[in-house]
């Protein structure tokens, strides 16, 4: 398979488990946690499906289209594993949809990263909270939900949080 295809079917996949972690939350309170704001694109995915949600964005370094720029106040600057740990202070408890992009190509790093993020994560969860993500993440109580037709798995994760 040739990079391009690939990259088409990891976006394919990644808009999917989106819609379908959308859905599920659809009648639930709670705000939105983006791991990894990149070009913005699925940041901006989330504000078309969910615009009447907070949506947070954690990021090392702003480099996203201009027009995909979270307000300051929505966004938590610098490295992923300080600011998930601050974060809890203001919003413990409430995150009912987390998106976790943070793959960087190197599985040694990934998996170190990954950890890290499922360790960092439950205080920030509300019961029930469905996370989608390029990594495994393994956040104890959480079970796989099935993921969307089309998506092989390994390609995306969906997760649920059980608290």
């Amino acid at each position: 398979m040739s990079r391009l295809d690939s990259a088409i079917r990891r976006l394919e996949a990644q808009r999917a488990c989106l819609d379908d972690a959308a859905r599920r939350i659809a009648d639930r309170p709670g705000v939105v946690l983006e791991l990894g704001l990149g070009n913005g694109r699925t940041y901006d995915h989330l504000r078309e499906i969910l615009p009447e949600r907070a949506l947070y964005v954690f990021e090392r370094e702003v480099r996203a289209h201009p027009d995909c720029i979270p307000p300051a106040d929505r966004l938590f600057l610098g490295d992923v594993t300080e600011t998930l740990a601050r974060a809890a202070d203001t919003l413990g408890g409430q995150a009912v949809l987390v998106h976790s992009d943070i793959g960087t190509g190197e599985a040694a790093r990934n998996a170190a990263l990954a950890a890290e993020i499922s360790r960092l994560l439950p205080p920030l969860l509300a019961p029930g909270a469905v996370l989608a993500s390029d990594q495994p993440l393994r956040l104890p109580g959480a079970t796989a939900l099935p993921l969307p037709d089309g998506v092989k798995p390994g390609r995306y994760h969906l997760i649920e949080w059980l608290g």
